[in-house]
């Protein structure tokens, strides 16, 4: 079974980091990988843009309204994900709490759904 792994943290606290501190944060990010990879366990995963570069799209009365911006104010914003295949719900747990983001921000885990007619 596939799981999505979220990965929210404080983006003005990475925005603070040197880029020896940012480099040094990349390598955990790559060894975790190169671990689920080695595992068989990494489908995918990536970083994502700041959140400066969101734009939120809607529908309302037919009306499509596009907004600058992400669709919440948060403290902890969505900065990427990895997509983990592990066969149960425990291991995708085990293997998200060892994504460097666990750490200092938050690593939300959700199934991908599956359609039983397919």
């Amino acid at each position: 079974m596939e799981y999505l792994a979220l990965i929210h943290a404080d983006e003005g606290a990475w925005e603070r980091l040197s880029d020896e501190e940012r480099d040094a944060a990349y390598e955990q990010y790559a060894e975790f990988a190169g671990a689920a990879e080695a595992a068989g366990v990494l489908v995918g995963g990536d970083e994502l843009g700041p959140t400066s570069s969101a734009t939120t799209v809607r529908i309302r009365d037919g009306r499509r309204l596009v907004t600058d911006g992400p669709y919440a104010e948060v403290k902890e914003s969505l900065g990427g994900f990895f997509i983990l295949n592990c066969s149960t719900y425990d291991d995708a747990l085990d293997w998200a709490a060892r994504i460097p983001a666990a750490g200092h921000g938050a690593v939300e885990v959700r199934p991908v759904h599956v359609d039983p007619e397919e």
